[in-house]
């Protein structure tokens, strides 16, 4: 996307990058993520310092309000037994924009993965129609969870800020029906670029030392989240 970014407010500047990217032989293919989260209670103040350390000072940050879907593809044989975990996102505030797939691959785990200042996993995301659901569907695909995601957006350079209220979906579902799963707002920090772009981690590093002591953005470990239950 983030390709066209991942927030869906940004097409311009994510096709621009999209076009250069293939002129010259070179698809951003990898995210850089840093994460955490901030109390509703300290989120204006937030804001207000994003507003001063991004480029978009002058004109305030970029909303969106968005609904994601996440899907699981389950592997049938000995060579597939890893879930293949795709995600659909539609812009709810811009109900004429594509919506967006998104392929997110598993962290990478090298021998350089300790001391690297963020997450990187391998990223791809493409445009396609409301269709896509129905499409995933008859792939096989299941649905495991959705949520809307209302927030800001801010750039600095290459960096993508986004401080975000997750909500549950309520049964049935009109768009009043939703609750918010915590107290807090989550906040991202990410950049999508090419293979071999490690120099971008300790800026996004530098960045984030930046926003303390009001989030501390950091890697999360995987590792020690609970795996996914099988069907």
């Amino acid at each position: 996307m983030d390709s066209k970014d991942w927030n869906m407010t940004q097409p311009p500047t994510a096709l621009d990058n999209l076009t250069a990217a293939l002129k010259g032989n070179i698809i951003p293919n990898q995210e850089y993520l840093l994460q955490g989260s901030v109390i509703d209670s300290a989120v204006e103040v937030l804001l207000h310092r994003l507003r001063g350390l991004c480029d978009n000072v002058d004109s305030g940050p970029e909303t969106f309000h968005d609904h994601e879907m996440c899907f699981t593809l389950r592997g049938t044989t000995a060579q597939l037994q890893a879930s293949l975990m795709l995600r659909v996102r539609r812009a709810m505030d811009y109900p004429e924009m594509p919506w967006q797939l998104r392929y997110i691959g598993q962290p990478e785990l090298g021998t350089g993965d300790k001391s690297r200042p963020t997450i990187v996993r391998n990223s791809i995301d493409i445009g396609t129609s409301n269709t896509v659901v129905e499409f995933l569907t008859e792939l096989g695909c299941r649905l495991d969870f959705e949520y809307t995601a209302r927030g800001y957006m801010f750039r600095k350079g290459r960096m993508k800020i986004t401080v975000s209220k997750i909500f549950k979906m309520v049964q049935p579902k009109p768009p009043d029906s939703m609750e918010p799963i915590s107290q807090s707002y989550l906040v991202e920090l990410s950049v999508l670029a090419p293979l071999g772009q490690d120099a971008i981690a300790e800026d996004m590093r530098l960045f984030a030392e930046q926003l303390r002591p009001l989030v501390q953005l950091e890697k999360v470990d995987y590792k020690r989240l609970p795996l996914p239950m099988g069907p």
